[in-house]
């Protein structure tokens, strides 16, 4: 698959994600713009929104909402400090998550990236992203896990790498609605759960699960940054529960869809904005 450099501009509210991580792909068939390859079914969310115990109610985007442009490489003001403490970690982690598996780049004449898609420019040439990444999954993973996690971070951290579409379940100390699920599905309310529908396999253990996702959707080498063990608390906002997941295309940048309100937007602050705005009760 191939992919072209693509610049975009998560809150602690508990709501059903669906995650896709920006493709940075292999030499397969695809060309990155934001979508990566697995599409989610009408059905891969069935088991949350038929729950009878799980409420819904009207989603309506707030009074005159408008999306804000987006600024590249220019954070609010007022968010300057969150985001150098956000990004300590990602020094800490050597970076990560923020390359795909295999990630390479080359320079190649800027005729040879279809209109409409941005590549970085240098003398007339794009840069142009290519990966290796190992199977796809049919149907997207399930992982049950909350932010303030540092077992959970180095999951999503897996995730990025081998650009894997991910349902995750928010489940932040105190959620009433995923975290008492984790205690009904494996036997205890410990994080980060995954649970992979198309094997059947689940399981906790952030070490258990990085080696199982490698092995059976990579090239089962586990980067040496996420074997380190530990070297490397959200709270539970009251929210209205959205009837379908909501998409948010990152590794730690976002892109959302909001598919209850049709809102699509950049710029993570404004982001969170919304989605208090939108679900905080």
């Amino acid at each position: 698959m191939a992919g072209v450099l693509n610049f975009t501009s998560l809150p602690p509210i508990s709501k059903p994600i669906w995650r896709h991580h920006k493709a940075k792909t292999s030499s397969s068939s695809r060309v990155s713009v934001i979508r990566s390859s697995t599409e989610v079914s009408d059905t891969s969310f069935t088991s949350v929104k038929d729950d009878p115990q799980l409420g819904f109610s009207a989603i309506t985007p707030p009074p005159n909402f408008k999306p804000p442009e987006p600024k590249l490489f220019t954070p609010r003001s007022d968010k300057v400090v969150d985001l150098i403490t956000a990004s300590l970690n990602l020094l800490f982690r050597l970076g990560t998550g923020v390359f795909v598996n295999g990630y390479s780049v080359s320079f190649v004449p800027k005729s040879e990236i279809p209109s409409g898609q941005y590549g970085l420019g240098v003398a007339g040439f794009v840069a142009k992203e290519s990966s290796k990444v190992g199977p796809r999954p049919a149907k997207p993973i399930e992982i049950y896990e909350f932010e303030g996690c540092p077992f959970c971070r180095k999951v999503r951290e897996i995730v990025a790498v081998l650009d894997l579409d991910v349902l995750y379940y928010p489940c932040p100390r105190n959620g009433p609605t995923f975290r008492p699920k984790v205690g009904q599905m494996g036997g205890k309310q410990m994080f980060p759960y995954m649970v992979d529908p198309n094997t059947g396999v689940s399981m906790y253990e952030s070490d258990d699960i990085i080696k199982y996702l490698v092995q059976k959707y990579g090239d089962g080498n586990v980067p040496l940054s996420l074997s380190l063990g530990l070297l490397t608390g959200s709270m539970y906002t009251k929210a209205k529960m959205p009837p379908q997941p909501l998409e948010v295309w990152a590794y730690e940048v976002p892109y959302l869809e909001d598919p209850n309100t049709g809102v699509k937007m950049f710029e993570s602050a404004e982001i969170v904005e919304y989605l208090r705005a939108t679900y905080a009760l």
